[in-house]
C-alpha cells in the first residue's frame, strides 16, 4: 500500500506576510507533499474583522518560495473569479511553480465575503448549480491556454453533499477533500464510491484527503486509514507551530 501524504494548511488570518512566508518555506523543507492556503476574504474566527490575506496572490508568492510540495487552495470559492480567469491564474501558478499547482475547487459559504465584496449569495443549491457549470469551462479553457500548463493541475473538489457534491466529484474530481471524524468521513467516503459506481468510474482515481483542524486529530490517524484517507491535511494558524505538522510526519512514517 502507498504510503499516506502529509499536507498543510496555512490560516491566512490574524497573522504577518511574513510569519506565513516563514511558515511555507519551513514546511517544504520539512518535504511535506502538499501546502494549502484557504480563499477568504475575512477570518473564519478570532476577530472577524482581523488581518487577513487573499489567496491566490499568495499561491503565486508561495510558487516562488517553494520546491517540493504542491501547492493549491483548499478550496477556492467558485463564485468569486470567473471561471476561465481562474484557469488561467491557475495555469500561471502552476508554471512558477514548475508544474506543483492543484485547482481545489468548492461552491462557497462564508456569507459575509459574499457581502463585503458584492457578490450574490443566492442559496446553497444555486451556488452549487453555478458551481457544476463552472467545471466544464474551468477544464475546457486549462486545455486552450498557450503556453499550457507544466504539469496536470489536478482538480481537488471540497465538499460532503451526498446527493449533489459527492456526485460532482465523482465525475469530474482527481482528489476530494473533506472533514472528520472518522466515522462522517467513511460513511461519506462510502457514498463516493457509490456514486463512482453509478457514473462508471473508478474510485481509485479519486484521492481521499481530509482536512484536520486541530493536531489532536492526529491521534486518530489508524481510523481516518481505515476510513479511507490517503493524505492528511493538517490545518495551522499563527503561531505557526511545525512541530505538530512533525508528529504527523511521524506518525504515518
Amino acid at each position: 500500500m502507498p504510503r499516506a501524504k502529509v499536507g498543510i494548511q496555512f490560516w491566512p488570518q490574524h497573522t504577518s506576510m511574513d510569519a506565513l512566508r516563514d511558515a511555507w518555506r519551513g514546511a517544504d523543507a520539512m518535504g511535506v507533499d502538499s501546502i494549502w492556503v484557504w480563499d477568504h476574504f475575512y477570518p473564519l474566527f478570532g476577530a472577524p474583522e482581523g488581518p487577513h490575506f487573499e489567496c491566490y496572490t499568495m499561491l503565486a508568492a508561495m510558487a516562488v518560495e517553494t520546491s517540493n510540495a504542491t501547492i493549491g487552495a483548499l478550496v477556492t470559492c467558485n463564485s468569486y473569479r470567473n471561471p476561465e480567469l481562474l484557469a488561467d491564474m491557475a495555469r500561471t501558478i502552476d508554471h512558477l511553480s514548475n508544474g506543483r499547482m492543484v485547482l481545489g475547487v468548492g461552491s462557497g459559504w462564508f456569507e459575509k465575503d459574499y457581502d463585503e465584496y458584492g457578490y450574490e449569495f443566492g442559496t446553497a443549491g444555486g451556488r452549487l448549480r453555478d458551481f457544476e457549470a463552472a467545471i466544464p469551462r474551468m477544464k475546457s479553457r486549462l486545455g486552450k491556454l498557450n503556453p499550457a500548463a507544466v504539469g496536470s493541475v489536478p482538480m481537488l473538489i471540497g465538499g460532503s453533499g451526498e446527493k449533489v457534491t459527492l456526485r460532482i466529484v465523482a465525475e469530474e474530481a482527481n482528489a476530494w477533500n473533506a472533514f472528520g471524524p472518522p466515522e462522517s468521513y467513511a460513511e461519506k467516503n462510502a457514498i463516493l464510491n457509490d456514486w463512482c459506481a453509478k457514473v462508471g468510474r473508478d474510485p481509485a482515481e479519486i484521492e481521499r484527503t481530509v482536512g484536520m483542524m486541530s493536531p489532536d486529530e492526529i491521534d486518530q490517524v489508524d481510523d481516518y486509514l481505515e476510513a479511507g484517507v490517503q493524505h492528511f491535511i493538517l490545518g495551522s494558524g499563527d503561531p505557526f507551530d511545525l512541530s505538530h505538522l512533525q508528529r504527523l510526519i511521524d506518525v504515518l512514517a
